[in-house]
């Protein structure tokens, strides 16, 4: 068993965290504040190929592994998590189920752009009655000549405010349950009868647009199907593994981030007489989450290292986006009690941190959910 990065992972790793340090820390309270999109840090993103990190470079990505995806996120989390969702989405729940089930044609027109970071995409699956339960889906897509006309309403959108393009999950088969649901890959800036509609005011990751798509007869032309009909709940259940790795590499570097301001604000901060480091009960608040959050990088690298050798992950995904975003939660509870009464202050970025690292227990899946699927799989496999 080899835990040593290779060279390339190494150098990914490090220029994530060069970028990070220098170019979207200093910017994350902003932008957090003006709940203001990081197009310009986006764009960079693109240009250093961390938009598309496991997209083939034919395609406009890096034509990397997902063990440096998950690197990479964790780095661009620990700065401002905000960005790092964006940076997620775009990878995880755009770029892959264009890649994985696009044709030649629809790679070159709709995951070029994204994957370069020339344009953002997003994933329309959820809505208003269809959360944990995709079955409850109301959105329709139905075939009229050579087109597709969808209506509907997509809701808790992120990057839904700024995408071009977004994969679009639709009932085309009514009463089939699942098997009616199809996927399609969707130009929003070009189809008449979409809108966005309300975009939410949140807690946290304020910095990242969460919106509704509104489709009012959208019409989309055919060749926008993505796959074949009927196959939109396998696909977005594969999309989803990967989704929730992302969702663990941007709870592990919202962990991270905390571990390290309360460990420089504990060496400094004195009371009686003495560093309040020198107090056990501090160092056993950054002990735990040290080891919660050395505990959860290593699932979410299991989960990387499964999906780039093709081996099933589903469990794997589940296991780390569940024990690193409670983990995450964790750590930013104890953070802001380590800092007292200036980590409940926003001039200082902890109470950010826990504000940003409540949403890691609940998109992509709750963690509820995140349970079943452990348990679905620990059934199965007996």
């Amino acid at each position: 068993m080899d835990f040593a990065l290779t060279e390339e992972q190494q150098m990914v790793k490090e220029m994530a965290a060069k970028f990070a340090e220098a170019e979207i820390k200093p910017k994350a309270a902003e932008l957090d504040e003006k709940h203001e999109h990081p197009a310009d840090i986006v764009r960079q993103l693109g240009e250093l190929k961390m938009m598309g990190i496991a997209v083939p470079e034919e395609f406009g990505g890096g034509g990397m592994d997902y063990v440096s995806y998950v690197l990479a996120l964790i780095e661009i989390s620990k700065a401002c998590a905000s960005t790092g969702v964006i940076m997620s989405v775009n990878n995880s729940l755009y770029c892959f189920p264009v890649q994985a089930y696009g044709t030649d044609e629809q790679k070159k027109k709709y995951l070029y752009p994204c994957a370069a970071g020339e344009k953002i995409g997003c994933y329309g699956l959820t809505e208003a009655s269809a959360g944990s339960d995709p079955a409850g889906m109301r959105t329709t897509a139905v075939r009229d000549g050579d087109e597709w006309v969808i209506n509907g309403e997509k809701k808790f959108i992120t990057n839904g405010n700024v995408s071009s393009y977004s994969v679009i999950a639709a009932i085309t088969k009514k009463g089939k349950g699942y098997r009616g649901i199809t996927s399609f890959v969707v130009d929003l800036e070009n189809t008449p009868g979409f809108k966005v509609g309300r975009v939410e005011d949140k807690l946290g990751i304020l910095a990242s647009g969460t919106a509704e798509l509104v489709f009012e007869d959208a019409r989309v032309p055919a060749d926008a199907l993505l796959g074949s009909e009927g196959e939109g709940f396998k696909q977005m259940l594969t999309t989803l593994d990967g989704g929730r790795m992302g969702i663990a590499s941007q709870a592990i570097g919202i962990g991270r981030a905390v571990l390290e301001e309360a460990v420089e604000y504990a060496k400094t901060r004195e009371q009686f007489g003495k560093p309040i480091t020198a107090f056990q009960a501090i160092q056993w608040k950054l002990a735990d989450m040290a080891t919660e959050l050395d505990a959860a990088e290593l699932l979410t690298l299991r989960a990387a290292w499964l999906e780039d050798h093709k081996k099933p992950y589903e469990k794997a995904a589940a296991m780390a986006k569940m024990y690193a975003s409670d983990a995450a939660m964790r750590a930013s509870i104890e953070g802001i009690q380590v800092l007292g009464g200036y980590g409940y202050c926003k001039d200082y970025p902890m109470e950010r941190h826990m504000r940003d690292a409540k949403i890691c227990q609940i998109y992509e899946g709750t963690n509820e959910i995140m349970r079943l699927v452990i348990a679905k799989n620990l059934i199965k496999g007996r």
